[in-house]
C-alpha cells in the first residue's frame, strides 16, 4: 500500500461529495507470527545480509533497472516555469505533518516540502524507487530491512539527511498520529547501522509488505524539530503550528495567508533534482493553492480564472455548469482521466458505537430505504455505478459465491460470520420505481421489528425504551445536502426522525476525531496492493483511535484475522483471494451504506499547460506533478485575472 493512498484516501474521484478524492500463509502464519514475537530478534549480519537493491516491488520484478535514466513517462525535456493555481476546500491551521488528522487543518500540499526514502513509479502497480535512499536490502523472511541513504541528501538549510532523522520520523509519527501508528504497528524499532545506515526491526517475519512501507515515511528533519524558532521558543512536534518547516524536497514554502492561500515555490539548488526518479517531474516554479469555504464558490472563481484546475465530482455540475463561453471557445479544457490505480468504498457511515447502529439488520435496513437508482437518475443524470465492494473497481472485488482459496481463508472464521456469505451473493438492494421502493420499505420495516423496533404514533420507537429513533446526517459542504435531503423522506416513511445538519470544516474535523455523529459521508482509496493499512480502516485496535480512519467503529475479530491474511499474503493470488475474503466480511456486516462511484476523474483546465502523451497507467491525471506550464498555450488562452 503506497502511503500517499493512506494520506490521501478521501480524495479519490468521491463523487458529488465536494472532496478532490495494498493457498497462502494467511490468518495461521498471522496467529503464529504473533504467538513468537516476543522471542523473535532478526539476525543482521554479514553471514545474512542479502543483496542491496535500487527498488522494491511487493510482488513481482521491477520494470526499471538499477541505471534506469528516467522514467518512461516523463518529458525530459520540459521546460521549467510558470505557476498551477489549484482549489483547496475548508482551511488550514496546520504544517505539521506528524499530528495529519489529529490536530488542526493540514495546509494541501506541504508533503511537496517533504522527501521520501522511496518514491513510486507510476508506471507499476506496487513498485518503488530510490529517492533520499539510494539503496536497501531484506531478507527472505521479510523481518527486518536495512536503507541506505544517499550521501547527497540535503535538507533545505544544507545539513545532510542522517539515520538519526529517520529514526526521529518513525518515533514522532508513531506516537502522534493513530493512522500512522496502526500502519506501522509492526515496525519494533529502526537503528542505525553504518554511518548512513538505518534498519528497521519488525515485530516478526513474514509480513512481505513492510519493508517497503518503511521506505514510504516521510522524513522530518529530528534538528529542526528539536530547535527553537526565531523567538528562542522550543519546537514541539506534537502541536500544530504556522511556522514554515524545514523540508529536503522540491518546493518550500514561499507566503501563504492562514486558512486562505498557500504558495510553494521550487527550490533552485534541490538536492535531487538530478535524480533519475526527479527528471521531468515538478516542472513548476510555483503550485498556488487557494481555499474556498464550498465547492459552489470554488466552482465560480474556476470560471472567473481565479484558479487553473478543477477535479469535478459533482454529476450535475458536469453536465450543466460548464457552459460559459471559455468552454465554447476551447480556452477551457474538459477531459475524463480513467482511474486505474485505486479502488474505492463511498458511503454512509453508520457510527456503530452509538447503541442505535449496533443490530446489524437496523445497518441493513438503512439499506433497504435508500433507492439509488432513483436518486442516480433524478440527481446524477446517471452516471453512477452502485458501490457493491470495499474494493470497487478493482480486481480485488468480491463477487458470487466464494471458492478455492478465498473460500479456504473464509473456513477459519466460519463461525464468526453472517452464515449467508457462504450460500447468498452480495448485493444491494435495487430501486428505480414505486413498486420497488415499497418492497424496499416493507423489507427494512421487517428488520426493524426482528431488531426490537415500532412504530408508534407514526414514530419508529425502541420497543423497549420506547424512545424514538432519530438521527442525524453530518455534512461539511452545503452541496452535499441534497443527497440527505433525498434519503431523508424514505428514512421518514419508516418512522424514523432525521436530520441534517452542515457544519463549518474546522467542526466537522472535530466531530469526526471525536467520533460526535450518527451518520457521514467518506470514502476510502484502496490501493492494488492492500496491507497494513486495512488495520486503520477496519481493525478492532484503530476503533477507538481519535483520528484514525476506522470512522465506522468497526470491532470484530473476523474482519481481524481476514486483515492479517491480507497482511501475511505469500504471493499476488494469495493477496487477491485474502483481499476478497475481507470485502465478503465488511459487506455482511452491513457497517456502511454504500454510495456510488465513478471510473473516471472529472476534470477543467484552463489550457495554459503540457503534458505526457500518454500518461502513466497509474498516476491518473498526474497533474501537476509530471505536467509543465505552456507559454505558447497561455498566450492564446490570455492573460488571468
Amino acid at each position: 500500500m503506497n502511503r500517499r493512498t493512506l494520506l490521501t484516501s478521501a480524495l479519490v474521484a468521491c463523487a458529488d461529495r465536494g472532496l478532490s478524492i495494498l493457498g497462502g500463509t494467511g490468518n495461521a502464519l498471522a496467529q503464529d507470527a504473533t504467538q513468537k514475537a516476543a522471542a523473535h530478534e532478526p539476525a543482521i549480519g554479514p553471514a545474512t545480509a542479502p543483496t542491496w537493491r535500487h527498488g522494491v516491488s511487493l510482488f513481482g520484478d521491477l520494470k526499471y533497472p538499477p541505471d534506469f535514466a528516467r522514467f518512461d513517462y516523463v518529458n525530459p525535456d520540459a521546460p521549467k516555469g510558470g505557476t498551477a493555481r489549484q482549489i483547496a476546500l475548508g482551511t488550514f491551521d496546520n504544517f505539521n505533518t506528524a499530528i495529519a488528522g489529529v490536530k488542526g487543518a493540514l495546509a494541501s500540499g506541504i508533503d511537496l516540502i517533504h522527501d521520501r526514502l522511496l518514491v513510486p513509479a507510476l508506471d507499476e502497480v506496487s513498485s518503488e524507487y530510490g529517492l533520499i535512499a539510494e539503496a536497501m536490502r531484506y531478507p527472505d523472511d521479510f523481518s527486518w530491512a536495512c536503507y541506505r541513504l544517499r550521501a547527497e541528501a540535503r535538507w533545505h538549510d544544507g545539513a545532510p539527511i542522517t539515520p538519526e532523522d529517520v529514526i526521529f520520523s518513525l518515533a514522532v509519527f508513531k506516537k502522534y498520529s493513530p493512522q500512522f501508528a496502526a500502519y506501522y504497528r509492526h515496525v519494533v524499532r529502526a537503528e542505525k547501522t553504518g554511518a548512513r545506515d538505518v534498519t528497521f526491526i519488525f515485530d516478526s517475519p513474514g509480513n512481505r509488505e513492510l519493508p517497503q512501507i518503511v521506505g514510504q515515511l516521510t522524513i522530518l528533519p529530528k534538528h529542526w524539530w528539536e530547535g527553537t524558532d526565531k523567538n528562542g521558543r522550543k519546537r514541539d512536534v506534537g502541536a500544530t503550528t504556522l511556522e514554515p518547516p524545514l523540508g529536503s524536497g522540491p518546493y518550500r514554502i514561499k507566503e501563504f495567508s492562514a486558512g486562505r492561500t498557500i504558495v510553494y515555490a521550487r527550490v533552485p539548488h534541490y538536492w535531487g533534482s538530478n535524480l533519475s526518479v526527479n527528471i521531468g517531474r515538478d516542472n513548476f516554479a510555483e503550485l498556488r493553492f487557494e481555499y474556498f469555504r464550498d465547492s459552489t464558490v470554488a466552482l465560480e472563481a474556476f470560471k472567473a480564472d481565479t484558479v487553473d484546475w478543477r477535479s469535478e465530482n459533482s454529476a450535475k455540475n458536469w453536465a450543466t455548469a460548464y457552459d460559459f463561453p471559455a468552454v465554447e471557445d476551447k480556452r477551457v479544457v474538459l477531459e475524463e482521466f480513467p482511474i486505474r490505480n485505486v479502488g474505492v468504498m463511498q458511503a454512509f457511515v453508520l457510527n456503530n458505537r452509538r447503541r442505535k447502529f449496533q443490530d446489524s439488520r437496523v445497518r441493513r435496513a438503512l439499506n433497504f430505504a435508500f433507492d439509488f437508482e432513483a436518486m442516480n437518475k433524478q440527481l446524477f443524470f446517471g452516471q453512477y455505478k452502485r458501490v457493491a465492494s470495499y474494493f470497487a473497481g478493482t480486481e480485488l472485488a468480491s463477487s458470487g459465491l466464494p471458492s478455492g482459496r478465498e473460500l479456504e481463508i473464509l473456513q477459519t472464521v466460519r463461525d464468526k460470520v453472517p452464515p449467508e456469505l457462504f450460500t447468498t451473493p452480495y448485493s444491494n438492494p435495487v430501486g428505480g420505481s414505486a413498486e420497488a421502493e415499497r418492497r424496499n420499505l416493507r423489507a427494512a420495516m421487517r428488520l426493524l421489528r426482528e431488531a426490537g423496533y415500532e412504530v408508534r404514533n407514526e414514530k419508529l420507537v425502541d420497543s423497549r425504551t420506547g424512545m424514538p429513533y432519530a438521527i442525524e446526517f453530518l455534512a461539511e459542504d452545503p452541496a452535499f445536502e441534497r443527497v440527505y435531503l433525498f434519503y431523508k423522506p424514505l428514512l421518514e416513511r419508516v418512522g424514523m426522525t432525521v436530520t441534517v445538519r452542515t457544519v463549518d470544516g474546522v467542526q466537522y474535523e472535530n466531530r469526526l476525531r471525536n467520533r460526535d455523529f450518527d451518520i457521514i459521508t467518506y470514502s476510502w482509496g484502496e490501493s492494488l496492493s492492500p496491507g497494513n493499512e486495512q488495520r486503520a480502516y477496519w481493525g478492532s485496535q484503530a476503533a477507538d483511535q481519535p483520528g484514525s480512519l476506522n470512522l465506522a467503529g468497526i470491532k470484530n475479530p473476523a474482519v481481524d484475522a481476514m486483515i492479517d491474511a491480507v497482511i501475511f499474503a505469500r504471493d499476488r493470488a494469495d493477496l487477491v483471494a485474502a483481499t476478497k475474503a475481507l470485502d465478503r466480511v465488511l459487506l455482511w456486516n452491513n457497517y456502511v451504506v454504500p454510495q456510488w462511484y465513478y471510473g473516471k476523474l472529472r476534470s477543467a483546465r484552463w489550457d495554459r499547460f503540457g503534458r505526457p502523451d500518454p500518461l502513466p497507467q497509474y498516476g491518473i491525471s498526474a497533474f501537476p506533478t509530471i505536467w509543465w506550464w505552456d507559454a505558447a498555450k497561455a498566450a492564446r488562452t490570455g492573460s488571468r485575472s
